[in-house]
C-alpha cells in the first residue's frame, strides 16, 4: 500500500503582516508646506509692526496735542470744508504768576491746559486774541522743555514775562492807560458780579493756577482748642485783581446748570472753551453744557446752579 505523502503545515502565527511604508512627499508639496509657514511667520510680523505703528501714531498725536501742534487728519480734512475764521476782537489773558504756589505735578498739568487752551483757540470759528503774561520759573522751564520749544510757534499768541499790567502800562494811540484799564475783567469764582455777555472790546483774564482749591477759602472757623476763631484764607485770583484795580467777574454757572453734585471745578481750557462756545452761539446754557463733563452732572441733565474754578471762574 502506498503511503501518504505529508501534507505541508502553514502556522498562520508565523506569518508577519506586511508592513506597509508612507509614500515620501512630493517636492511639490514640501515646497506649499515651506511657503506656508513663511506666510504664516510673515502674518505675525507684519501684524506686530502695523500694531507698532498704530501705537506710534497715537503717540505723536498725543505729543502733537501737549505741544498745541493738533492738525486734522487728512481724511478728516476731505470731508470738511474749511471753515473762514471769524475774530471775535476780544483779547483772553492767562496769568501765570502763580508759579510758586503749585507743586511741579500741578506745574505739568498747568501747561497740559495751556496747550489745549491754545488748540481750542486754533480750531475755534471765532478765536480770541491769547496772551499768556508773567511767563517765567518752572513754568518756563516746563514748556521750554517740552517739544523743542514748540509754544515758541503758536499762532496769534503772546508771551509775556511781564505781568498783565503790562496791558494798561502801555497805553496805545487810541486808548489812555485808565480807559484800558477798565476794559479789563479778570474771570474769579469769588466775586458777586456775574457775566452776562462777552464783548469784544473786553480784555478778560483766567487765573492759570491749578490747586485743586487749596487755597480757596475766603472765610472760616478754625479750632484753636480754646474755641472756634475766625480765620481768613487767600482767595488768589480775586485778591490779585482787587489789589490791581481791575473788576472781576464770574462765569454763569450759578444761573444755568444746577444738577453739578461734584465741585464746581473746570481747568484753564475748559474755562476758555466755554467763552469761546458762548462766543459761537451767543447762549451760555448751551456752552457750559457742552463744555463741562459729563461726570460733572446729576443724571446727565442741565438746568440751573454751579460755578467754576481748578480754576473756578
Amino acid at each position: 500500500m502506498a503511503s501518504e505523502e505529508p501534507t505541508a503545515q502553514v502556522d498562520e502565527t508565523s506569518v508577519e503582516a506586511e508592513e506597509i511604508t508612507p509614500a515620501a512627499p512630493s517636492k511639490s508639496s514640501l515646497k506649499k508646506a515651506a511657503k506656508a509657514e513663511r506666510y504664516a511667520a510673515m502674518k505675525l510680523e507684519r501684524r506686530a509692526r502695523e500694531k507698532e505703528a498704530r501705537k506710534e501714531k497715537k503717540r505723536a498725536r498725543a505729543e502733537q496735542i501737549a505741544n498745541g501742534e493738533v492738525v486734522e487728519d487728512d481724511d478728516e480734512k476731505k470731508r470738511q470744508k474749511k471753515k473762514p475764521k471769524l475774530h471775535f476782537g476780544g483779547t483772553v489773558v492767562v496769568d501765570l504768576g502763580f508759579d510758586d504756589k503749585m507743586s511741579e505735578k500741578e506745574i505739568q498739568s498747568l501747561c497740559s491746559q495751556l496747550a489745549y487752551t491754545y488748540s481750542a483757540n486754533r480750531q475755534a470759528s471765532h478765536p480770541f486774541s491769547l496772551v499768556f503774561s508773567s511767563l517765567n520759573g518752572r513754568t518756563l522751564t516746563r514748556l521750554e522743555n517740552t517739544g523743542d520749544a514748540a509754544h515758541t510757534r503758536w499762532t496769534n499768541t503772546e508771551w509775556w514775562e511781564e505781568d498783565y499790567h503790562k496791558l494798561w502800562s502801555t497805553p496805545s494811540d487810541s486808548r489812555s492807560s485808565d480807559e484800558i484799564k477798565q476794559k479789563v475783567v479778570y474771570l474769579t469764582a469769588d466775586t458777586q458780579d456775574e457775566l452776562t455777555e462777552l464783548r469784544s472790546d473786553e480784555i478778560y483774564i483766567i487765573g492759570g493756577l491749578v490747586d485743586h482749591n487749596r487755597y480757596k477759602v475766603s472765610s472760616s472757623f478754625v479750632d484753636d482748642f480754646n474755641g472756634l476763631v475766625p480765620t481768613l484764607r487767600q482767595n488768589l485770583c480775586f485778591d490779585k485783581a482787587q489789589e490791581s484795580g481791575v473788576r472781576t467777574a464770574r462765569l454763569p454757572i450759578g444761573r444755568y446748570l444746577s444738577n453739578m453734585p461734584t465741585r464746581k471745578v473746570l481747568t484753564v481750557n475748559q474755562v476758555f472753551e466755554i467763552m469761546l462756545k458762548w462766543v459761537e452761539t451767543r447762549d451760555w446754557e448751551q456752552a457750559l453744557y457742552t463744555v463741562i463733563p459729563k461726570r460733572k452732572f446729576q443724571n446727565g441733565s442741565s438746568k440751573a446752579l454751579g460755578g467754576v474754578g481748578e480754576r473756578e471762574a
